[in-house]
């Protein structure tokens, strides 16, 4: 079985893109590993890969910023498509090898990888997003709390229904999606109790394909509006694409998450209906990874992100919405009200 995997070396003053096809169990380098001199930083992506308009697309903000502030090469490894944790234990130890510090695993599905490649590799440090599970002295846990940015979006979207039903779609049923409905459905009942949620998952784990098909999650959104949801908001990678697609033909409010979708390219179709997004400071994340390296500081172990230092929030970007003054002054307490401990947010429905 062969797998086609993009990476891309990113210099200060270069954008080009190499590519790279390999062999599942064959040796997998970057072009920067001919130097070993040269300070290099990697990201090895989750399902949807570069151009999810979301998860993925933030990591690559973070580490093209950091190329572009240091000076570094950078590298980007793309999944492949039913890959399993094998697939991700050639990636990462392929990016060690080439001498990149840190690589970093884009999501909690590299977990099971990285407990057994970065043991192997004591003096690079690997950074790990979404998930604790899986520790280590050179293993840096980043994590958000994404229950928090969530509940905001809850009580944005209980202001602005106008039917009294509102929608969540989950990519993937798994812990870490049912943090983001948690939080949408406790600031949903808090905010306006009548405000009935419709709650839907796209696919059930071992099957991933909810966060990587855009028709999966156009299909959820249609159903959701057709029993009456007039906002909807997906926490679901790539897949969530196409429920901002079915809200905006439908002339209802989309939320986004993850990035601002509201400023992304791929969207810019369907902008006007996005009220806001939950974004999570993935890209902050990423660069303060590569910079701690850089820094010979690495970070390691748990490094958390919240609403108090705006690890989570939600996005402003859309007019429409900064302009309703009721909706953001109830978003604006229920923020200082998490952050005050006033307001004790669920990480599981």
């Amino acid at each position: 079985m062969r797998r086609i995997t993009r990476i891309a070396t990113a210099g200060i003053a270069s954008a080009a893109l190499a590519l790279s096809v390999t062999a599942c169990g064959g040796d997998n380098k970057s072009d920067a590993g001919s130097d070993s001199n040269e300070d290099k930083a990697a990201i090895a992506y989750d399902i949807g890969g570069r151009g999810d308009q979301s998860f993925n697309d933030a990591a690559f903000a973070g580490l093209d910023k950091a190329v572009k502030d240091f000076g570094i090469k950078g590298t980007e490894a793309e999944p492949s498509e039913g890959e399993g944790d094998p697939d991700k234990v050639q990636r990462l130890t392929s990016l060690a090898r080439a001498g990149n510090n840190p690589v970093i695993g884009v999501g909690f599905a590299y977990a099971p990888a990285i407990a057994e490649v970065a043991p192997k590799f004591p003096d690079t440090t690997f950074g790990l997003i979404d998930d604790t599970s899986k520790t280590g002295k050179n293993i840096a846990n980043l994590v958000f709390n994404e229950e928090q940015g969530s509940y905001l979006a809850g009580v944005a979207a209980a202001k602005v229904t106008k039917s009294n039903t509102v929608g969540f779609i989950g990519g993937v049923e798994t812990p870490l999606i049912k943090k983001f409905e948690a939080g949408f459905v406790q600031g949903v009942k808090d905010t306006n109790k009548n405000v009935n949620v419709k709650v839907q998952y796209l696919t059930q784990p071992p099957d991933f394909g909810g966060f990587s098909k855009p028709d999966l999650g156009k299909a959820a959104a249609q159903g959701q509006i057709d029993a009456g949801a007039d906002v909807i908001y997906a926490a679901a990678g790539l897949a969530g694409s196409g429920s901002i697609e079915a809200a905006a033909k439908a002339d209802k409010w989309a939320i986004g998450v993850d990035s601002d979708q509201y400023n992304q390219a791929g969207l810019a179709a369907y902008k006007d209906s996005i009220l806001t997004s939950v974004t999570k400071n993935v890209s902050g994340a990423v660069y303060n990874l590569i910079k701690s390296v850089q820094d010979g500081k690495p970070q390691s172990g748990e490094v958390r992100y919240g609403l108090q230092d705006d690890g989570v929030g939600l996005a402003l970007s859309n007019p429409a919405f900064t302009e309703m003054t009721d909706v953001i002054a109830a978003v604006d307490q229920a923020k200082a009200d998490i952050i005050a401990g006033k307001i004790d947010v669920k990480t599981a429905p």
